[in-house]
């Protein structure tokens, strides 16, 4: 079914449920993610100190991290720099160019890489097309940008759709 792709792993509210040994458990050695809503806000341009402690963790658990971020070079960038973490700018998720060059960054296999993002149709979609592991986040800010706040009223159908089939998202997972 189409909807299988939409599917995420997991649902978790924060990046900060993804620990090291959670992630060792499940055999991950390295996260793609997501940059706006996922680690976040879209309108905030640099790290929290949680988020540059979480990612410092996982690194120093040897958990290779790469960002996939459909905004610009200079808001990916901004972020990604000071805390020493390669990233790949102007995604074009959910296709899978981006995927395949992350892969190739940080050196792993499919089935060694989780997807951590906050949207179905881009960071999920893309992931579950390679049939990497899916974590779909909480959006970390009410607000979205214009093409995410088309994004988010598909995604409302879809969890709806999902909710009939009886095919539980985190609304009833809270």
């Amino acid at each position: 079914m189409l909807y299988n792709f939409l599917l995420p792993n997991e649902y978790v509210n924060t990046v900060f449920e993804i620990t090291p040994e959670k992630l060792e458990k499940l055999g991950i050695r390295g996260i793609i993610t997501d940059l706006d809503n996922t680690l976040i806000e879209w309108d905030r341009p640099d790290a929290t100190e949680e988020i540059a402690e979480w990612l410092g963790i996982l690194q120093e658990a040897g958990i290779r991290v790469i960002i996939a971020s459909n905004n610009n070079e200079e808001r990916v960038k901004r972020f990604a720099e000071p805390l020493g973490i390669p990233f790949i700018y102007r995604a074009r998720k959910p296709l899978g160019n981006a995927y395949y060059a992350a892969l190739k960054e940080i050196r792993l296999k499919t089935n060694e890489v989780a997807m951590v993002g906050d949207q179905l149709l881009t960071d999920i979609m893309g992931a579950n097309r390679l049939s990497l592991y899916t974590f779909l986040v909480r959006p970390v800010a009410e607000s979205d940008g214009f093409v995410t706040l088309f994004n988010r009223f598909v995604e409302r159908r879809v969890f709806n759709m999902l909710k009939r089939k009886g095919i539980k998202t985190w609304e009833e997972q809270k």
